[in-house]
C-alpha cells in the first residue's frame, strides 16, 4: 500500500513538473540575449535566420512571439538573400543555417533585357486587347444597324412625308389647316432622317451649322452637343409657338435627336440661306440706300411679329430675342432678312403677367448689350424692359448696314459696334465703362446726315438710355 502510494506521489509531481516547464514557455536559443545566458522564452516559436549583408553572411537567432507567428512574416526565405527556419521545440534553432550558391551558369540580366522582357509582353497583350474592342464594336454597329436600318441611315424614299410636295408647300399646308406651331413631330422625325449632310457652313458656341440636301432641296441644320440639350430644347420649343412663322422669322421644319451608336446628336432644321449671316454679307457686299432700306426693314418688320401678341384661340404671346445682332440675322436671295437663333428668347403670357425665361446660363452677346443690361439697372419683371433692349441691339445693327451703304461714292470699311473702343471679345466691364460710365456711341459719319437723315434719327434714337421703373 505504501509503495502505491509512493507511486502515485512520483507521477503528480511529474506532471506538475511539466505544466511548469509549459507554463514557462518555450524555450529558445538568443544570440542577442547575452544578460540571460543566451536563452529566451516565447509562446510563439523558435527562430534562426541567416541572411546577406555586405556580402558576408549574418547568423540571428531569437524567438518569435505568436503576434509575430501569426502575422507569417518571419519564417519566408527569399532566394539568394535570405534563408529562416522556425521551429517548436526547446532550443531547436540550435541549428547552423547557410544560403545557398549561386550557380556559376546561371545567366545573369541587365536593364536592357530586363525591359524588352518586360515591354514585349505587354505590347502584344495591348495589341490584342485593341484588335479585340474594335471587333466588338464593329459587331455590334452591324448589328444595330441590321436591327434598327431606319435610326441611323437616311432613308432613301421621300414619298414617306408627302409625295410631290416642296417643304414650303408642306409647311404652308400645315400652318393653313392646323395650329400654325409647325410640322406633326412624326413628320419633323421623318424629314430629319432624310437628311444628306453635305458641308458645313458655320460654327459657334452651340455647336455647327451643316448645309443639308432633302429630297434635292437645301436645308440648314443646327447641331448641338448633348450638353447642350437645354439650348437645343429651348430654340425649338420657341420655334414651334403658335403663329410665331413670318417671312422675316427663319423658317423652321424640323428638330430631332440623332444617335450614331457613339454619342447623340441634337439637330434643328431649318430654312437654308445661301448668302448666310448678314455679318458675312456686309463683310463681302456694298449696299444701296434702297438695298439699305430693304434690309433695315426686314429686320424691323421680323421683330415687330416677334415682339407683337396675338391675341386668340389660336394666338401668340409677345416674345423678345435677347441676342439680336448681325451674326444671328440671315440675308434672303430677295435682300431681305430673317432673324434667327431664339434659343435665349423669352415669352410674355399677358393672361398671368409672367415671363417665361429660359434656364440657360449663357447670356447674349457683351457688344449688343443694352446699357441697362450692362449696369444692372433693367427690371427684369417688366417685359417691355427686354424689347427695348432689343430695340437697342437692332440700332446697332442698323450702324453696321449704314457703314456699308454708298453715300456720295463713299463707303466706310465693315466693323463691328464699338470697334475703336473695345478689343474683339469685350468683357462686360469694358462695355459698362463705354457705354454706361463715358456714355459713348458709335460714331455717326457727317456723309450720312446729308443724304438720309431720317435713317440717322432712327438710326440713333434707339441707343437713349431707358430707364423704366
Amino acid at each position: 500500500m505504501t509503495r502505491a502510494l509512493r507511486s502515485a506521489l512520483r507521477q503528480a509531481l511529474l506532471l506538475l513538473a511539466a505544466a511548469a516547464e509549459l507554463s514557462a514557455g518555450l524555450k529558445c536559443v538568443c544570440l542577442l540575449c547575452d544578460s540571460s545566458n543566451f536563452t529566451c522564452q516565447t509562446e510563439g516559436a523558435c527562430w534562426a535566420s541567416v541572411m546577406l549583408t555586405n556580402g558576408k553572411e549574418q547568423v540571428i537567432k531569437s524567438c518569435v512571439s505568436l503576434p509575430e507567428l501569426n502575422a507569417q512574416v518571419f519564417c519566408h526565405s527569399s532566394n539568394n538573400v535570405t534563408k529562416t527556419e522556425c521551429c517548436f521545440t526547446d532550443f531547436c534553432n540550435n541549428i547552423t543555417l547557410h544560403l545557398p550558391t549561386a550557380s556559376p551558369n546561371a545567366p545573369k540580366l541587365g536593364p536592357m533585357e530586363l525591359a524588352i522582357i518586360i515591354t514585349v509582353p505587354v505590347c502584344l497583350l495591348s495589341i490584342a486587347a485593341m484588335l479585340t474592342i474594335w471587333a466588338c464594336q464593329g459587331r455590334q454597329c452591324s448589328y444595330r444597324k441590321k436591327k434598327r436600318p431606319n435610326v441611323e441611315e437616311p432613308l432613301s424614299e421621300c414619298n414617306l412625308v408627302n409625295a410631290g410636295k416642296t417643304l414650303k408647300d408642306l409647311i404652308y399646308d400645315v400652318t393653313a389647316s392646323g395650329s400654325g406651331s409647325g410640322l406633326p413631330l412624326l413628320v419633323q422625325r421623318t424629314i430629319a432622317r432624310t437628311i444628306v449632310l453635305q458641308e458645313i457652313v458655320g460654327k459657334g458656341r452651340f455647336g455647327e451649322v451643316w448645309h443639308g440636301r432633302w429630297c434635292g432641296e437645301d436645308v440648314a441644320v443646327k447641331i448641338f452637343s448633348s450638353r447642350d440639350e437645354r439650348s437645343w430644347f429651348r430654340e425649338a420649343e420657341i420655334y414651334q409657338t403658335v403663329m410665331l412663322r413670318h417671312e422675316n422669322i427663319l423658317g423652321f421644319i424640323a428638330a430631332d435627336n440623332k444617335d450614331n451608336g457613339t454619342w447623340t446628336q441634337l439637330w434643328l432644321v431649318s430654312e437654308y440661306h445661301e448668302q448666310g449671316s448678314l455679318y458675312d454679307y456686309l463683310n463681302r457686299n456694298i449696299v444701296t440706300v434702297a438695298g439699305m432700306i430693304k434690309l433695315a426693314l426686314s429686320i424691323a418688320s421680323g421683330l415687330a411679329h416677334l415682339h407683337m401678341e396675338i391675341v386668340g384661340t389660336q394666338g401668340k404671346p409677345a416674345i423678345a430675342h435677347r441676342d439680336i445682332k448681325s451674326k444671328n440675322i440671315l440675308v434672303k436671295k430677295c435682300e431681305t432678312c430673317a432673324i434667327a437663333d431664339l434659343g435665349l428668347a423669352v415669352k410674355h403670357d399677358s393672361i398671368l403677367n409672367t415671363i417665361d425665361i429660359p434656364q440657360n446660363p449663357k447670356v447674349g452677346t457683351k457688344r449688343y448689350m443694352a446699357p441697362e443690361m450692362l449696369d444692372d439697372t433693367m427690371n427684369v419683371n417688366i417685359f417691355e424692359s427686354f424689347k427695348r433692349a432689343d430695340i437697342y441691339s437692332v440700332g446697332l445693327v442698323y450702324w453696321e448696314i449704314a457703314r456699308r451703304c454708298s453715300v456720295g461714292g463713299i463707303v466706310e470699311e465693315y466693323q463691328l459696334p464699338y470697334y475703336d473702343m473695345v478689343p474683339s471679345d469685350p468683357s462686360i466691364e469694358e462695355m459698362r465703362k463705354v457705354v454706361c460710365d463715358q456714355k459713348f456711341r458709335p460714331s455717326i459719319p457727317n456723309q450720312w446726315q446729308s443724304c438720309e437723315k431720317l435713317l440717322c434719327r432712327l438710326d440713333n434714337s434707339p441707343w437713349h438710355l431707358f430707364s423704366l421703373q
